[in-house]
């Protein structure tokens, strides 16, 4: 009984919580703020949305492709439909509880396969900290021509950044002292934890030996690229939006990215994110928060059409 309520918990607290973020969304805007967020949205220039969908489409495709590369030292060697429709797969079951996905794209794998979910998940792994530090890197670089509207934004919000880093850092001693006490106990279910966890380093020391590490960082900065490019583009969907720099693409940027980090999807934070970045160079909060709607609508939707097909086509295409 208490396993069905914590498994209910866990895939319907992520949704409520989203859904709460919707309500609190709209529900700070006036009758007048309403109406003018619905009014952008419906008057969205549709070619730069579409432009923006396509360059969504294209980074999918080159990440599954990407993906290929680490897993090749692990002696995986997956058709590249099956990659890209377990990573469709895992984006759709992150809409639903958050970092489900990767879990569900490496078993997908594993199972179509028949390899160890060890190794597939290992890659997977590897393959976020690439992403981590990409992301790290766009932070940094916009830190250092955007510090005072950043900082002040963390001021203004009463949020410490440099406690955060202080939690990443336990985090990381904490898994240190964790991998020494297994390491060094004879326990039985140690022994197997022990054993799984260096199936998974396997996959995740991929990356050092892979044979195409040229391709695979060619790949990394093309998606990031297309990230960002999608992004920009859909600047030009909306008149309030079209003179922004690229200084103001990259904040707002990266509050969208660690807003859909924290909610599944970022369902609800997302356009509050955005919103609140493209307020602090002068953009009014109903066409930011209509930009965010826009952009997290039209991929979402591109994520659940493909993630839904993708449980259709793999059993079809992989019968053995």
């Amino acid at each position: 009984m208490k396993k069905a309520i914590k498994k209910w918990v866990r895939t319907l607290g992520p949704m409520a919580l989203g859904l709460f973020l919707v309500w609190f969304s709209l529900s700070k805007f006036s009758s007048e703020e309403l109406g003018q967020l619905w009014f952008n949205i419906r008057n969205v220039d549709i070619t730069w949305v579409g432009l923006s969908f396509v360059m969504g489409i294209a980074s999918h495709l080159s990440r599954a492709y990407r993906w290929r590369f680490l897993l090749e030292p692990v002696q995986i060697f997956p058709k590249f439909y099956t990659c890209f429709l377990s990573l469709m797969l895992g984006y759709l079951a992150n809409l639903g509880i958050p970092r489900s996905g990767e879990v569900l794209r490496g078993a997908t794998l594993a199972s179509y396969e028949q390899v160890k979910f060890e190794k597939t998940f290992g890659t997977i792994i590897t393959e976020r900290l690439v992403d981590l530090i990409m992301l790290l890197s766009i932070v940094g670089i916009a830190s250092l021509s955007q510090s005072d509207k950043i900082f002040g934004f963390f001021k203004n919000q009463n949020i410490n950044p440099f406690f955060g880093g202080i939690i990443i850092v336990s985090m990381i001693l904490m898994l240190v002292i964790g991998f020494r006490i297994i390491k060094n106990s004879g326990n039985t279910l140690v022994q197997k934890v022990k054993s799984f966890i260096e199936e998974l380093f396997k996959g995740m020391k991929s990356v050092f030996s892979m044979k195409k590490k040229k391709q695979f960082l060619l790949h990394t900065f093309f998606i990031w690229g297309l990230y960002l490019g999608m992004f920009y583009v859909l600047k030009f969907a909306f008149p309030d939006t079209q003179d922004l720099g690229l200084q103001a693409t990259l904040v707002a940027f990266i509050f969208g990215a660690f807003a859909m980090s924290i909610t599944n999807g970022g369902i609800g934070l997302y356009p509050i994110a955005i919103g609140i970045a493209f307020n602090t160079f002068g953009v009014s909060n109903a066409t930011g928060e209509a930009f965010g709607w826009v952009m997290w609508g039209t991929q979402t939707a591109l994520v659940i059409v493909l993630g839904g097909l993708s449980f259709i086509i793999l059993p079809l295409l992989n019968r053995r």
